[in-house]
Protein backbone atom coordinates (compact mmCIF):
# COMPACT_ATOMS: atom_id res chain seq x y z
CA UNK A 1 0.00 0.00 0.00
CA UNK A 2 0.79 3.58 -1.27
CA UNK A 3 0.80 5.06 2.23
CA UNK A 4 2.50 2.33 3.95
CA UNK A 5 5.93 2.84 1.71
CA UNK A 6 8.63 5.64 3.14
CA UNK A 7 7.52 7.71 -0.41
CA UNK A 8 3.97 7.59 0.72
CA UNK A 9 4.33 8.92 4.55
CA UNK A 10 7.37 11.12 3.64
CA UNK A 11 4.25 13.14 1.60
CA UNK A 12 1.85 12.70 4.42
CA UNK A 13 4.59 13.81 6.99
CA UNK A 14 5.54 16.95 4.13
CA UNK A 15 1.71 18.10 3.83
CA UNK A 16 1.01 18.19 7.86
CA UNK A 17 4.21 20.23 8.57
CA UNK A 18 3.91 22.40 5.81
CA UNK A 19 0.47 23.02 6.79
CA UNK A 20 1.44 23.61 10.64
CA UNK A 21 3.62 26.16 9.72
CA UNK A 22 1.16 27.70 7.26
CA UNK A 23 -1.24 27.84 10.14
CA UNK A 24 1.47 29.27 12.35
CA UNK A 25 1.58 32.06 10.07
CA UNK A 26 -2.11 32.28 9.03
CA UNK A 27 -3.44 33.43 13.09
CA UNK A 28 -0.89 36.50 13.49
CA UNK A 29 -1.85 37.43 9.56
CA UNK A 30 -5.33 37.50 10.43
CA UNK A 31 -4.51 39.47 13.36
CA UNK A 32 -2.66 42.34 11.18
CA UNK A 33 -5.57 41.96 8.79
CA UNK A 34 -7.90 42.68 11.85
CA UNK A 35 -5.75 45.61 12.84
CA UNK A 36 -5.57 47.19 9.89
CA UNK A 37 -9.04 46.91 8.70
CA UNK A 38 -9.86 49.07 11.94
CA UNK A 39 -7.36 51.13 11.36
CA UNK A 40 -8.37 51.69 8.16
CA UNK A 41 -12.14 52.42 9.83
CA UNK A 42 -10.35 55.07 11.95
CA UNK A 43 -8.80 57.35 8.99
CA UNK A 44 -11.91 57.21 7.07
CA UNK A 45 -13.42 58.68 10.17
CA UNK A 46 -10.95 60.94 10.62
CA UNK A 47 -11.26 62.33 6.81
CA UNK A 48 -15.16 62.34 7.06
CA UNK A 49 -14.70 64.51 10.42
CA UNK A 50 -12.41 67.04 8.92
CA UNK A 51 -14.94 67.93 6.29
CA UNK A 52 -17.74 68.95 9.22
CA UNK A 53 -14.63 70.39 11.26
CA UNK A 54 -14.49 72.62 7.90
CA UNK A 55 -17.69 73.95 8.09
CA UNK A 56 -18.15 74.79 11.91
CA UNK A 57 -20.11 78.47 11.40
CA UNK A 58 -23.05 75.63 9.73
CA UNK A 59 -25.07 73.21 10.35
CA UNK A 60 -24.39 69.78 8.87
CA UNK A 61 -27.31 68.77 6.94
CA UNK A 62 -28.51 65.17 8.12
CA UNK A 63 -27.81 63.27 5.42
CA UNK A 64 -24.90 65.07 4.61
CA UNK A 65 -23.87 63.31 7.93
CA UNK A 66 -25.36 59.99 7.45
CA UNK A 67 -23.26 59.61 4.14
CA UNK A 68 -20.10 60.41 5.70
CA UNK A 69 -20.59 58.07 8.15
CA UNK A 70 -21.59 55.40 5.90
CA UNK A 71 -18.99 55.71 3.68
CA UNK A 72 -15.90 55.66 6.84
CA UNK A 73 -18.48 52.21 7.97
CA UNK A 74 -18.90 53.73 11.42
CA UNK A 75 -21.60 55.01 13.77
CA UNK A 76 -20.08 57.77 15.89
CA UNK A 77 -16.86 59.29 15.78
CA UNK A 78 -15.76 61.36 18.75
CA UNK A 79 -12.18 63.19 17.81
CA UNK A 80 -9.98 64.89 20.85
CA UNK A 81 -8.04 67.95 19.93
CA UNK A 82 -5.93 69.65 22.85
CA UNK A 83 -7.86 68.33 26.33
CA UNK A 84 -11.32 68.01 24.58
CA UNK A 85 -13.79 65.37 23.66
CA UNK A 86 -15.64 66.26 20.99
CA UNK A 87 -18.09 64.17 19.03
CA UNK A 88 -17.95 65.23 15.55
CA UNK A 89 -20.57 62.82 14.13
CA UNK A 90 -23.15 60.63 15.46
CA UNK A 91 -26.20 58.23 14.88
CA UNK A 92 -28.28 56.74 16.79
CA UNK A 93 -26.95 53.05 18.11
CA UNK A 94 -29.00 50.11 17.96
CA UNK A 95 -27.16 48.35 21.00
CA UNK A 96 -25.24 49.27 23.63
CA UNK A 97 -21.18 49.12 22.94
CA UNK A 98 -20.19 45.12 23.98
CA UNK A 99 -16.23 45.83 23.85
CA UNK A 100 -13.40 48.56 23.52
CA UNK A 101 -10.10 47.88 21.46
CA UNK A 102 -7.47 49.92 22.28
CA UNK A 103 -5.07 50.06 19.00
CA UNK A 104 -2.51 52.60 20.93
CA UNK A 105 -0.49 50.57 23.12
CA UNK A 106 -1.82 46.87 22.21
CA UNK A 107 1.32 44.19 22.05
CA UNK A 108 1.08 41.78 19.46
CA UNK A 109 -0.25 39.04 21.70
CA UNK A 110 -3.41 40.86 22.77
CA UNK A 111 -3.86 41.59 18.71
CA UNK A 112 -3.90 38.07 18.12
CA UNK A 113 -5.93 37.00 20.97
CA UNK A 114 -8.70 39.72 19.78
CA UNK A 115 -8.35 38.08 16.26
CA UNK A 116 -9.11 34.35 17.19
CA UNK A 117 -12.11 35.69 19.66
CA UNK A 118 -13.71 38.06 16.64
CA UNK A 119 -13.42 35.13 14.33
CA UNK A 120 -15.61 32.85 17.09
CA UNK A 121 -17.66 35.26 17.44
CA UNK A 122 -20.65 35.33 15.05
CA UNK A 123 -23.09 37.98 16.95
CA UNK A 124 -23.58 41.12 15.23
CA UNK A 125 -21.72 43.57 18.32
CA UNK A 126 -20.86 47.38 18.59
CA UNK A 127 -17.91 48.15 19.53
CA UNK A 128 -15.63 50.99 20.21
CA UNK A 129 -12.01 51.65 18.67
CA UNK A 130 -9.66 53.20 19.65
CA UNK A 131 -6.72 55.14 18.21
CA UNK A 132 -4.56 57.69 17.04
CA UNK A 133 -5.45 60.42 14.27
CA UNK A 134 -2.91 60.46 10.81
CA UNK A 135 -0.42 63.71 10.59
CA UNK A 136 -0.94 64.74 14.27
CA UNK A 137 -4.81 65.80 13.45
CA UNK A 138 -5.26 65.17 17.43
CA UNK A 139 -4.88 63.63 20.25
CA UNK A 140 -7.11 60.17 19.87
CA UNK A 141 -10.10 59.59 17.53
CA UNK A 142 -12.45 56.81 18.76
CA UNK A 143 -15.28 55.44 16.54
CA UNK A 144 -17.68 53.23 17.37
CA UNK A 145 -19.08 50.63 14.64
CA UNK A 146 -20.73 46.94 13.55
CA UNK A 147 -18.82 43.45 14.13
CA UNK A 148 -20.44 41.98 10.88
CA UNK A 149 -18.44 43.40 8.34
CA UNK A 150 -15.20 42.95 10.57
CA UNK A 151 -15.84 39.48 11.00
CA UNK A 152 -16.58 38.91 7.05
CA UNK A 153 -13.76 40.31 6.00
CA UNK A 154 -11.96 38.02 8.33
CA UNK A 155 -13.41 35.34 7.47
CA UNK A 156 -12.79 36.10 3.39
CA UNK A 157 -9.14 36.88 4.26
CA UNK A 158 -9.11 33.56 6.01
CA UNK A 159 -10.15 31.53 2.99
CA UNK A 160 -7.70 33.08 0.82
CA UNK A 161 -4.81 32.40 2.93
CA UNK A 162 -6.18 28.90 3.95
CA UNK A 163 -6.37 28.25 0.02
CA UNK A 164 -2.66 29.76 -0.79
CA UNK A 165 -1.40 27.57 2.26
CA UNK A 166 -2.98 24.43 0.90
CA UNK A 167 -1.73 24.93 -2.74
CA UNK A 168 1.71 26.05 -1.44
CA UNK A 169 1.32 22.97 0.71
CA UNK A 170 0.54 20.42 -2.34
CA UNK A 171 3.32 22.09 -4.02
CA UNK A 172 5.82 22.02 -1.41
CA UNK A 173 4.94 18.08 -0.94
CA UNK A 174 4.88 16.93 -4.39
CA UNK A 175 8.67 18.67 -4.90
CA UNK A 176 10.07 17.03 -1.91
CA UNK A 177 8.09 13.65 -2.75
CA UNK A 178 10.01 13.75 -6.04
CA UNK A 179 13.12 14.91 -4.73
CA UNK A 180 13.23 11.86 -1.91
CA UNK A 181 12.20 9.10 -4.61
CA UNK A 182 15.39 10.53 -6.81
CA UNK A 183 17.75 10.86 -3.76
CA UNK A 184 16.40 8.60 -1.39
CA UNK A 185 13.97 5.48 -2.35
CA UNK A 186 15.85 4.28 -5.54
CA UNK A 187 19.18 4.37 -4.14
CA UNK A 188 17.37 2.18 -1.10
CA UNK A 189 15.38 0.05 -3.49
CA UNK A 190 18.25 -0.66 -5.21
CA UNK A 191 19.97 -1.68 -1.87
CA UNK A 192 16.88 -4.47 -1.20
CA UNK A 193 17.19 -5.82 -4.86
CA UNK A 194 20.99 -6.44 -4.24
CA UNK A 195 20.07 -7.68 -0.95
CA UNK A 196 17.54 -10.16 -2.95
CA UNK A 197 19.51 -10.99 -5.91
CA UNK A 198 22.16 -12.19 -3.29
CA UNK A 199 19.86 -13.73 -1.07
CA UNK A 200 19.30 -16.18 -4.65
CA UNK A 201 22.61 -16.60 -5.48
CA UNK A 202 25.39 -15.87 -2.74
CA UNK A 203 27.47 -17.86 -4.94
CA UNK A 204 27.23 -15.39 -7.80
CA UNK A 205 29.89 -12.93 -7.02
CA UNK A 206 28.26 -10.38 -9.83
CA UNK A 207 25.52 -10.15 -7.20
CA UNK A 208 27.59 -8.24 -5.01
CA UNK A 209 26.74 -4.61 -5.04
CA UNK A 210 29.32 -2.06 -5.97
CA UNK A 211 29.20 1.50 -3.81
CA UNK A 212 27.67 4.28 -6.32
CA UNK A 213 24.98 6.12 -4.02
CA UNK A 214 25.97 9.63 -3.80
CA UNK A 215 24.78 10.34 0.06
CA UNK A 216 27.30 9.92 2.43
CA UNK A 217 25.02 7.44 4.48
CA UNK A 218 23.48 5.30 1.73
CA UNK A 219 27.31 5.23 0.59
CA UNK A 220 28.56 3.72 3.93
CA UNK A 221 25.65 1.47 4.28
CA UNK A 222 26.61 -0.05 0.41
CA UNK A 223 29.94 -0.02 1.60
CA UNK A 224 29.05 -2.37 4.71
CA UNK A 225 26.68 -4.19 3.12
CA UNK A 226 29.74 -5.17 0.35
CA UNK A 227 32.29 -5.92 2.94
CA UNK A 228 29.42 -8.60 4.83
CA UNK A 229 28.64 -9.98 1.71
CA UNK A 230 32.62 -10.27 0.66
CA UNK A 231 32.93 -11.68 3.90
CA UNK A 232 29.87 -14.46 3.93
CA UNK A 233 30.92 -15.31 -0.04
CA UNK A 234 34.08 -16.47 1.37
CA UNK A 235 32.82 -17.68 4.36
CA UNK A 236 30.20 -20.34 1.90
CA UNK A 237 32.86 -20.86 -0.05
CA UNK A 238 35.20 -22.35 2.73
CA UNK A 239 32.53 -24.25 4.37
CA UNK A 240 31.80 -25.66 1.21
CA UNK A 241 35.96 -27.03 0.58
CA UNK A 242 35.20 -27.80 4.47
CA UNK A 243 32.01 -30.09 3.41
CA UNK A 244 33.75 -31.34 0.41
CA UNK A 245 36.83 -32.06 2.60
CA UNK A 246 34.76 -34.03 5.29
CA UNK A 247 33.27 -36.20 3.01
CA UNK A 248 37.03 -37.55 1.63
CA UNK A 249 38.50 -37.59 5.21
CA UNK A 250 35.78 -39.70 6.42
CA UNK A 251 36.52 -42.00 3.33
CA UNK A 252 40.16 -41.89 4.15
CA UNK A 253 39.04 -42.51 8.15
CA UNK A 254 37.18 -45.29 7.12
CA UNK A 255 40.07 -47.18 5.21
CA UNK A 256 42.73 -46.27 7.25
CA UNK A 257 40.98 -47.48 9.97
CA UNK A 258 40.82 -50.78 8.91
CA UNK A 259 44.07 -50.70 7.71
CA UNK A 260 45.44 -49.59 11.54
CA UNK A 261 43.31 -52.41 12.56
CA UNK A 262 45.37 -54.76 11.02
CA UNK A 263 48.60 -53.72 12.05
CA UNK A 264 46.86 -53.66 15.56
CA UNK A 265 46.59 -57.30 15.05
CA UNK A 266 50.17 -57.78 13.93
CA UNK A 267 51.22 -55.25 17.20
CA UNK A 268 49.88 -57.95 19.13
CA UNK A 269 51.64 -60.75 17.95
CA UNK A 270 54.71 -58.99 18.49
CA UNK A 271 54.16 -58.09 21.76
CA UNK A 272 54.50 -61.81 22.49
CA UNK A 273 58.08 -61.61 21.69
CA UNK A 274 60.25 -62.53 24.19
CA UNK A 275 62.93 -59.57 23.06
CA UNK A 276 63.57 -57.06 25.69
CA UNK A 277 63.87 -54.36 23.17
CA UNK A 278 60.46 -55.43 21.63
CA UNK A 279 58.64 -55.83 24.91
CA UNK A 280 59.57 -52.18 26.20
CA UNK A 281 58.39 -51.07 22.59
CA UNK A 282 54.94 -53.15 22.04
CA UNK A 283 52.89 -51.63 24.34
CA UNK A 284 53.92 -47.78 23.43
CA UNK A 285 53.33 -48.84 19.60
CA UNK A 286 49.76 -50.71 20.67
CA UNK A 287 48.98 -47.13 22.47
CA UNK A 288 49.48 -45.05 19.12
CA UNK A 289 47.68 -47.92 17.33
CA UNK A 290 44.58 -47.51 19.52
CA UNK A 291 44.98 -43.76 19.76
CA UNK A 292 45.15 -43.25 15.70
CA UNK A 293 42.19 -46.36 15.49
CA UNK A 294 39.92 -44.09 17.75
CA UNK A 295 40.64 -40.87 16.37
CA UNK A 296 39.67 -42.75 12.83
CA UNK A 297 36.18 -43.62 14.67
CA UNK A 298 35.98 -39.93 15.56
CA UNK A 299 36.81 -38.57 12.00
CA UNK A 300 33.59 -41.14 10.93
CA UNK A 301 31.31 -39.09 13.02
CA UNK A 302 32.43 -35.44 11.26
CA UNK A 303 29.29 -35.16 9.80
CA UNK A 304 28.28 -34.23 13.18
CA UNK A 305 30.76 -30.67 13.33
CA UNK A 306 31.66 -32.10 16.80
CA UNK A 307 33.48 -33.96 18.70
CA UNK A 308 32.28 -36.93 21.28
CA UNK A 309 31.45 -36.34 24.33
CA UNK A 310 34.41 -37.28 26.93
CA UNK A 311 34.49 -40.09 28.60
CA UNK A 312 35.51 -39.94 31.66
CA UNK A 313 37.80 -41.99 33.72
CA UNK A 314 40.44 -41.58 36.00
CA UNK A 315 44.58 -42.03 34.84
CA UNK A 316 47.29 -40.63 35.80
CA UNK A 317 48.04 -37.35 33.76
CA UNK A 318 52.49 -37.87 34.91
CA UNK A 319 52.17 -40.89 32.62
CA UNK A 320 50.18 -39.56 30.10
CA UNK A 321 52.54 -36.31 29.37
CA UNK A 322 55.60 -38.98 29.24
CA UNK A 323 53.73 -40.79 26.65
CA UNK A 324 53.43 -37.62 24.72
CA UNK A 325 57.46 -36.62 25.39
CA UNK A 326 58.35 -40.20 24.04
CA UNK A 327 56.49 -39.43 21.13
CA UNK A 328 57.45 -36.55 20.43
CA UNK A 329 61.63 -37.30 20.97
CA UNK A 330 61.12 -40.14 18.20
CA UNK A 331 60.62 -36.87 15.85
CA UNK A 332 63.94 -35.16 17.03
CA UNK A 333 67.68 -35.98 16.49
CA UNK A 334 70.43 -35.45 19.22
CA UNK A 335 69.73 -33.08 22.12
CA UNK A 336 68.06 -30.53 20.12
CA UNK A 337 64.93 -30.05 22.09
CA UNK A 338 65.03 -30.50 26.00
CA UNK A 339 62.09 -31.92 27.40
CA UNK A 340 61.23 -30.74 30.81
CA UNK A 341 57.99 -32.25 33.26
CA UNK A 342 57.11 -30.75 36.62
CA UNK A 343 54.31 -32.26 38.07
CA UNK A 344 53.46 -34.75 41.13
CA UNK A 345 54.08 -38.35 41.21
CA UNK A 346 51.54 -39.56 40.66
CA UNK A 347 49.09 -37.42 39.45
CA UNK A 348 45.51 -38.30 39.46
CA UNK A 349 43.31 -37.16 37.44
CA UNK A 350 39.32 -37.48 35.90
CA UNK A 351 39.15 -36.58 32.45
CA UNK A 352 38.55 -38.36 28.97
CA UNK A 353 42.58 -39.96 28.32
CA UNK A 354 42.56 -39.91 24.85
CA UNK A 355 41.22 -36.74 24.26
CA UNK A 356 43.13 -35.31 26.78
CA UNK A 357 46.38 -36.99 25.37
CA UNK A 358 45.43 -35.24 21.98
CA UNK A 359 45.22 -31.73 23.49
CA UNK A 360 48.79 -32.12 25.33
CA UNK A 361 50.29 -33.84 21.75
CA UNK A 362 48.77 -30.89 19.76
CA UNK A 363 50.50 -28.72 22.44
CA UNK A 364 53.52 -30.32 22.42
CA UNK A 365 54.41 -31.13 18.95
CA UNK A 366 53.43 -27.26 18.02
CA UNK A 367 56.16 -26.04 20.59
CA UNK A 368 58.75 -28.70 19.30
CA UNK A 369 58.08 -27.54 15.33
CA UNK A 370 58.56 -24.28 16.38
CA UNK A 371 62.03 -25.14 18.32
CA UNK A 372 63.34 -27.24 15.51
CA UNK A 373 62.46 -24.47 12.96
CA UNK A 374 64.89 -22.26 14.70
CA UNK A 375 67.48 -24.29 14.27
CA UNK A 376 69.00 -23.74 18.10
CA UNK A 377 68.52 -26.17 20.82
CA UNK A 378 65.94 -25.29 22.92
CA UNK A 379 63.84 -26.51 26.01
CA UNK A 380 59.88 -27.56 26.34
CA UNK A 381 58.17 -27.76 29.69
CA UNK A 382 55.24 -28.98 31.62
CA UNK A 383 54.14 -27.95 34.85
CA UNK A 384 50.81 -29.34 36.41
CA UNK A 385 49.42 -28.99 39.78
CA UNK A 386 46.29 -30.10 41.34
CA UNK A 387 43.74 -28.25 43.74
CA UNK A 388 40.51 -28.92 45.04
CA UNK A 389 38.46 -27.19 42.55
CA UNK A 390 40.40 -27.99 39.80
CA UNK A 391 43.93 -29.21 37.98
CA UNK A 392 45.91 -26.94 35.67
CA UNK A 393 48.97 -27.42 33.39
CA UNK A 394 51.29 -25.46 31.84
CA UNK A 395 52.72 -26.05 28.30
CA UNK A 396 56.16 -23.50 27.91
CA UNK A 397 58.81 -23.45 24.98
CA UNK A 398 61.56 -21.25 24.03
CA UNK A 399 60.77 -20.93 20.86
CA UNK A 400 60.30 -17.74 18.68
CA UNK A 401 57.13 -17.42 19.69
CA UNK A 402 54.05 -16.83 18.03
CA UNK A 403 53.78 -14.69 14.21
CA UNK A 404 51.18 -11.62 15.21
CA UNK A 405 49.12 -12.91 12.35
CA UNK A 406 48.57 -16.39 13.91
CA UNK A 407 47.17 -14.50 17.31
CA UNK A 408 44.12 -12.58 15.71
CA UNK A 409 42.73 -16.36 14.98
CA UNK A 410 44.72 -18.43 17.23
CA UNK A 411 41.76 -21.28 18.16
CA UNK A 412 40.14 -20.84 14.62
CA UNK A 413 40.25 -23.48 12.25
CA UNK A 414 42.02 -23.09 9.13
CA UNK A 415 42.42 -19.66 10.49
CA UNK A 416 44.73 -19.88 13.18
CA UNK A 417 47.61 -21.83 11.54
CA UNK A 418 50.96 -20.77 13.49
CA UNK A 419 53.46 -22.15 11.25
CA UNK A 420 53.68 -22.37 7.45
CA UNK A 421 51.76 -24.40 5.68
CA UNK A 422 49.75 -25.49 9.06
CA UNK A 423 46.11 -25.73 8.87
CA UNK A 424 45.43 -24.39 12.12
CA UNK A 425 43.85 -27.49 13.31
CA UNK A 426 45.61 -28.41 16.18
CA UNK A 427 45.32 -26.03 18.44
CA UNK A 428 41.35 -25.35 17.32
CA UNK A 429 40.86 -29.17 18.06
CA UNK A 430 42.95 -28.65 21.43
CA UNK A 431 40.65 -25.60 22.79
CA UNK A 432 37.31 -27.46 21.59
CA UNK A 433 38.34 -30.94 23.48
CA UNK A 434 38.94 -28.21 26.36
CA UNK A 435 36.03 -26.72 26.69
CA UNK A 436 33.69 -30.14 26.29
CA UNK A 437 35.02 -30.68 29.71
CA UNK A 438 34.53 -27.76 30.80
CA UNK A 439 37.69 -26.41 31.37
CA UNK A 440 39.64 -23.23 28.99
CA UNK A 441 42.79 -23.49 27.24
CA UNK A 442 44.07 -19.91 26.90
CA UNK A 443 47.31 -18.61 25.33
CA UNK A 444 49.55 -16.59 28.63
CA UNK A 445 51.91 -15.00 26.57
CA UNK A 446 54.17 -14.99 23.24
CA UNK A 447 57.30 -13.43 22.51
CA UNK A 448 60.68 -13.60 20.91
CA UNK A 449 61.38 -15.69 24.89
CA UNK A 450 58.43 -18.34 23.76
CA UNK A 451 54.95 -19.38 24.23
CA UNK A 452 53.18 -20.31 27.04
CA UNK A 453 49.92 -22.01 26.94
CA UNK A 454 47.44 -22.37 30.08
CA UNK A 455 45.04 -25.77 30.58
CA UNK A 456 42.74 -25.51 32.92
CA UNK A 457 40.16 -28.59 33.87
CA UNK A 458 37.65 -28.83 36.60
CA UNK A 459 37.47 -31.00 39.26
CA UNK A 460 34.46 -33.74 39.09
CA UNK A 461 33.90 -34.21 43.02
CA UNK A 462 32.03 -37.76 43.46
CA UNK A 463 28.86 -37.39 45.04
Amino acid sequence: MFLNSLSGRFLLLTVAFVMLAEVMIFVPSVARFREDYLQSHLERAQIASLAVLANLDEMVDPDLERELLLNAGVLNVVLRRDEIRELVLASPMPHPISRSFDLRDASAWTLIMDAVNQMFTPDDEVIRVIGIPVQQAGLQIEVTMYTSGLRAAMLEYGQRIFLLSLVISVITAILLFLAVRRFLVTPIRRVVSHIIAYKDAPEDITQIIEPSAGITELHDAEEALRSMQLELSAALKQKARLATLGGAVAKISHDLRNMLTTAQLLADRIEMSRDPAVQRTAPKLLNSLTRAVNLCESTLKFGKAEEPAPVRSQFDLRRMVEDVFESEKLAVTGDEVTFVLEAPDPMSVEADPEQVFRVFANLVRNAREAIVATGKPGEITVTAELTDANWTACIKDTGPGLPAKALEKLFKPFEGGTRKGGSGLGLAIAAELVAGHGGKLELVDSSALGTRFRLTMPVIKST
